[in-house]
C-alpha cells in the first residue's frame, strides 16, 4: 500500500467526522496516541513489550497523522516528496 492510498483510505472513512472536529481537536488525539505509543515503546526497551500492542501504537499514530493532513489539505506524497527527494533533501543531520 503507498502512503496516498492509505491517505485516501483514512479519509474515505473519517472525513466528515475529522473536519468537524478541526485541527486543534485532532492534534490533541494525536498527541494521546503519541502518548500510548511512547508508553509501548517505553516497555518494548525493558522487554515487556506487546509486539502486536506496538504495531497498533504506530498503525494508530500514522492514521491520525494522515487525518491531520487531510483535514488541513496537505498530500503526505507530495511534501514528504518535496522535502525529501527534490534537490536531494534536507541538508545536515537528524
Amino acid at each position: 500500500m503507498q502512503l496516498s492510498e492509505f491517505q485516501s483510505l483514512i479519509r474515505d472513512r473519517y472525513d466528515a467526522t475529522d473536519r468537524a472536529r478541526g485541527p486543534a481537536r485532532t492534534f490533541i488525539w494525536f498527541a494521546e496516541e503519541f502518548g500510548e505509543l511512547a508508553h509501548a515503546i517505553g516497555k518494548y526497551e525493558k522487554g515487556e513489550g506487546d509486539p502486536s500492542n506496538l504495531r497498533e501504537e504506530f498503525a494508530d499514530c500514522l492514521a491520525w497523522m494522515c487525518t491531520l493532513a487531510n483535514i488541513c489539505d496537505v498530500d503526505l506524497e507530495e511534501a514528504i516528496r518535496q522535502k525529501y527527494l527534490v534537490d536531494g533533501g534536507p541538508k545536515g543531520t537528524k
